[in-house]
């Protein structure tokens, strides 16, 4: 039963959750003038997603696949993809196990900088994190975790 307390406690969360999401976006945008000062959010979301795809060792990821995993059309990843191509940032490979397909993977240059980026951002995180004590941590985690699967 919902009770207005809980009601309450979730207009609170929302509230919450509301200024999380505007705060990341424009963090989003900050972080992908870091990776290049020409390079966008949506470039951000895509080259996230290639370094995410690759990071297994795996030679490249399938442009549909970015898309997919991102909730975009195939024609906007495309102009995305594009634009980080001209930045060369990203590259398009052949797929061993498909002659006729073509890979995404970040270049030389866009791991190098992708790497430094995500290094600055965990340094940032953490002088902000390391003032919590480690069972706010542990809840923290515990509790996103659990709203992520929920909202998969």
């Amino acid at each position: 039963m919902v009770t207005g307390n809980s009601q309450r406690l979730v207009a609170d969360v929302e509230h919450e959750l509301t200024n999380l999401f505007r705060r990341s976006r424009s963090a989003q945008m900050m972080m992908a003038r870091r990776v290049h000062p020409e390079m966008d959010a949506a470039g951000y979301a895509l080259i996230s997603q290639i370094e995410l795809g690759t990071s297994s060792g795996r030679t490249g990821v399938r442009a549909s696949d970015v898309a997919q995993a991102l909730g975009l059309d195939k024609s906007t990843v495309s102009r995305g993809l594009t634009q980080l191509e001209s930045l060369g940032l990203i590259e398009r490979v052949g797929d061993p196990d498909d002659g006729r397909a073509r890979l995404l993977r970040l270049t030389e240059t866009g791991a190098e900088r992708f790497g430094a980026m995500r290094v600055q951002r965990q340094a940032e995180f953490r002088a902000i994190l390391d003032r919590w004590e480690t069972p706010d941590l542990a809840a923290l985690a515990r509790l996103l975790a659990r709203l992520n699967l929920d909202l998969s």
